[in-house]
């Protein structure tokens, strides 16, 4: 009999992974020894320890930057064993911590090394990344926001392409992302929350205050541009994969992503999530786009069509961009070599450092 969530997650999820630090082999070995949705967690977790196992003995020999590496491949796969697996929460919690606790021993050996920053927020923290290039500072910085289930320690290859260009990265786990799935809701409103993230990076001596910017992914798409409608001071703006209207793709979204957004919104029914996605729109925000937005969709994207790119575009014009990829699947992870360096060029030259020595 055919599990259709493990069937959801092994037909579409192969690109993701690999795009952002899964090995290819791993992916297969891995998925291949599944049989169940259930299973998903643990089976990922035991391919985690492998390489946290791996960091711990180039530790004892004195391997560092290994060390890091493995570490940080290690925090990567722990994230994807309980990415969307919504249904058991003491597993995915379980596989959360022994993520947090790869990243951070793999943080400090990483080159450049990832420093936490935890951003001050309605009574708590967000926790954040922060990453510079080599170099004195002040550094343009770039905040990285995740979509739905992705988190902070899923964006190393993302944070290369910006650091390898002069810009500093400032990965952040917003509300309900991440460190924070556990006691925030997501939330709509992500001036109030980009607001507290520009509080946080002016007093960071690292961060040139004046040349910030924002790259957001899936849902975390959908924030950016909600920063970018803000009256924030945040020179540009790429927006990957996000949806205009969260509630317009409910019907289209596969079973995972709808759980997990009643999971994340602290919905009590699939009726109430279903209600709260409404929240999720632009509608009204485009018209206060005042800077350079970059937006970028797949026309294979099975979750959000890319005709939401396209109204994006046109209601922000002149200020925003369209790229449109033909073969480009959710996130366009099938085809990161045609967008992230592309993404990073263009905010290198938005934020005044095209050509960084």
């Amino acid at each position: 009999m055919v599990d259709d969530l493990l069937d959801i997650a092994v037909t579409n999820w192969e690109p993701r992974f690999t795009a952002n630090g899964v090995d290819a082999s791993d992916y297969k070995r891995i998925t291949k020894s599944v049989e169940t949705w259930d299973g998903w967690c643990a089976a990922w977790c035991a391919g985690a320890l492998e390489h946290y196992e791996l960091a711990e003995s180039a530790l004892r020999d004195g391997r560092t930057l290994s060390a890091g590496e493995h570490f940080a491949r290690a925090a990567t796969y722990y994230h994807f064993a309980k990415f969307l697996f919504v249904h058991d929460l003491d597993q995915a919690k379980s596989a959360h911590t022994k993520s947090l606790d790869a990243f951070e021993r793999g943080s400090e050996l990483l080159s450049p090394r990832a420093k936490r920053e935890a951003v001050p927020f309605e009574g708590t923290a967000l926790s954040a990344v922060f990453r510079a290039p080599s170099g004195s500072g002040p550094h343009p910085t770039v905040i990285l926001i995740p979509g739905l289930d992705s988190t902070k320690e899923e964006f190393r290859e993302v944070e290369r392409v910006f650091l390898e260009r002069g810009m500093a990265t400032f990965a952040l786990d917003g509300p309900g992302q991440g460190e924070a799935e556990w006691t925030l809701a997501i939330r709509p409103d992500w001036d109030v929350v980009g607001a507290a993230v520009i509080d946080h990076l002016v007093t960071m001596s690292e961060v040139d205050k004046g040349r910030i910017g924002v790259w957001g992914v899936s849902l975390g798409g959908f924030y950016a541009t909600r920063l970018a409608a803000s009256d924030l001071p945040i020179r540009a703006t790429i927006a990957l994969a996000g949806p205009y209207d969260f509630a317009a793709s409910w019907d289209n979204l596969n079973e995972l992503t709808r759980r997990a957004f009643q999971v994340r919104s602290f919905s009590a029914t699939p009726e109430d999530a279903q209600l709260r996605s409404r929240d999720f729109t632009l509608e009204g925000h485009t018209a206060k786009i005042k800077t350079p937005l970059l937006v970028i969709m797949g026309k294979k994207d099975r979750l959000f069509p890319w005709q939401d790119g396209e109204r994006l575009t046109r209601e922000s014009t002149p200020f925003s961009t369209l790229v449109l990829l033909e073969d480009g699947n959710h996130g366009c992870a099938n085809i990161v070599y045609r967008h992230r360096p592309l993404s990073a060029d263009w905010m290198a030259q938005q934020l005044d450092c095209a050509n960084p020595q």
